[in-house]
């Protein structure tokens, strides 16, 4: 498996003794503890599926097909690397820069700022409620 697609899947320290020597071959070790390696991963069920890049008896590649009970496992972390991510520095990319100096503030178009309103429509008349006076009568 290369380094930036997969997952990272991380076991209860209890869920580790009682796996013992059947998962020790596929354990790696990391900053956050001993995890699995997986191309592909399903949580769909009481059972976790995990699809395993590994070697076989001769040293040729093989897929593998692991299934665990979900509630030994501790955290998944996603090891894809579709872009930036965090809250660190970026470098700009210069195809996506398109900074002022390039787009007009406003279109040609477009109305000017101190243009009036046109979210309501001119009438001659104010619409009046139908119980209110008319406005040449005093109210009563």
């Amino acid at each position: 498996m290369d380094d930036t697609s997969g997952y990272a899947v991380y076991f209860f320290p209890p869920a580790l003794e009682s796996l013992g020597e059947a998962i020790k071959p596929y354990l790696h070790e990391g900053p956050g503890g001993m995890h699995l390696l997986c191309r592909e991963i399903d949580t769909g069920g009481s059972l976790i599926e995990m699809t395993l890049d590994g070697l076989d008896a001769v040293g040729k590649p093989v897929q593998l097909e692991m299934m665990i009970p979900s509630n030994m496992v501790r955290m998944i972390v996603s090891a894809r690397s579709d872009g930036a991510f965090g809250f660190g520095p970026r470098m700009v990319n210069p195809a996506m820069d398109i900074g002022s100096e390039h787009l007009p503030p406003i279109g040609p178009t477009a109305t000017p700022v101190d243009a009036p309103s046109e979210a309501l429509p001119e009438t001659t008349q104010a619409r009046a409620p139908q119980n209110a006076p008319a406005p040449d009568e005093p109210p009563a």
